[in-house]
């Protein structure tokens, strides 16, 4: 049955299901495949290709197409009403914030909301207000909150 079957259009059919897999199981990867099994079909249909071209064809259409994916989905911007959705971390530069533990450049605690967390900078006594103006790993930068302009 399947030797009435033009090798191309099996390219194509395996191509789609690839796409429908695609779909039911997201990865972003399986895409890419089925469209270098549709060209690879695409190609064996107009030039009428034998089995090892046709393998020749679809490896080298699967490596483009995925180093062309992998390009375009590397450098996509997503717009966002909040950038800093998903990074804590930088959501708290300018925030102000009380000493738990006097800060100086070696060191101290700072209450962030309910937790507690390593600070450098200030200086600054525990019950002081100070801002957060950097990130250094886990540990924040701080600055007394009198030496810097009211946040905007």
């Amino acid at each position: 049955m399947l030797d009435d079957i033009d090798p191309g259009w099996l390219w194509m059919i395996g191509g789609v299901l690839l796409l429908i897999a695609e779909v039911l199981a997201p990865g972003v990867f399986l895409v890419f495949l089925g469209i270098a099994a549709i060209a690879a079909g695409l190609f064996t249909i107009l030039f009428d290709l034998g089995l090892p071209a046709q393998l020749a064809l679809f490896a080298l259409y699967a490596v483009v197409a995925v180093t062309v994916g992998r390009r375009v989905y590397a450098h996509r911007n997503v717009d966002s009403s909040d950038p800093l959705l998903n990074d804590r971390v930088a959501r708290l530069l300018g925030k102000v914030v009380i000493v738990v533990e006097a800060v100086d450049d070696r060191g101290g605690r700072v209450r962030v909301g309910d937790s507690e967390w390593s600070a450098r900078g200030g200086p600054a006594a525990p019950g002081d207000q100070v801002r957060i103006i950097g990130i250094d790993g886990n540990c924040l930068k701080v600055e007394a909150d009198r030496t810097l302009p009211p946040p905007a």
